[in-house]
């Protein structure tokens, strides 16, 4: 388990690392950046870089760790890659069900896949899908996941690099949204987060603002409108327990 700075959650798993890109949210991958600093280190787990690649023996390391925590499942990669063997997906959910004192998030960008595979899938309700929407073109990605099994689905609307018109939020139980950081990030526009905000609020959907982004995100800080939002799903609607 590695503790996360991510706001949204509180450690991250990794059972594969590396990824390819497929989208424009992908072209400044944090994930690609870390995976070189962290093979550079000489961590074991990145001696293929960001080549996609499973980590058997991670697998079944939340089992091992008897605290409940938020996990953020595969940080570092897509648990719905193309190369990425269905047998070793539905391990991945079986160690989630298995460990059900941790609620893990999982997000990907293949949600074509996902869809295709969710009839595979013994969902356990201590697992939030999600998938990732960087602006108004991928907003397909949602209708896949509305289609799947999973007991509790969000979205994240980042790195939002374009505006989002009036999603379609039904079925949705969280949204997260930020904008990109980083080296070469791209800029958001207020209005692009107040009018998803507003949306939200109207809806009843649970709104987290992460951040604004930028080179510095510390020094843009995460609030909006003199306010911080870290909203989610209630624990009772969210955990089996």
């Amino acid at each position: 388990m590695s503790k996360s700075s991510i706001e949204w959650t509180e450690s991250t798993w990794n059972p594969l690392t590396g990824c390819t890109k497929i989208s424009p949210g992908c072209k400044h991958c944090y994930a690609e950046r870390m995976a070189a600093r962290l093979k550079a280190m000489g961590n074991a787990n990145y001696t293929n870089g960001f080549e996609l690649t499973l980590q058997p023996h991670m697998l079944e390391k939340p089992l091992e760790w008897k605290k409940p925590q938020v996990i953020f499942v595969n940080s570092m990669s897509d648990l719905f890659h193309k190369d990425v063997p269905v047998e070793y997906i539905l391990a991945v959910f079986d160690v989630m069900r298995r460990a059900y004192w941790h609620r893990f998030q999982v997000l990907t960008k293949r949600a074509d896949i996902l869809e295709q595979l969710s009839p595979l899938i013994d969902w356990p309700e201590n697992v939030w899908m999600g998938v990732s929407v960087e602006n108004q073109h991928y907003t397909f990605r949602v209708d896949h996941l509305r289609r799947t099994g999973a007991f509790i689905k969000f979205l994240s609307l980042e790195p939002l690099i374009g505006p989002i018109e009036d999603i379609d939020l039904t079925g949705i139980d969280w949204a997260i949204i930020g904008g990109e950081s980083g080296p070469g990030s791209r800029p958001m526009k207020k209005e692009w987060v107040l009018t998803l905000r507003d949306q939200c609020v109207r809806e009843k959907v649970p709104f987290f603002f992460k951040q604004w982004g930028g080179v510095n995100k510390k020094k843009t800080g995460r609030e909006l409108d003199g306010r911080t939002w870290d909203e989610m799903p209630t624990v009772d609607q969210a955990m089996p327990f």
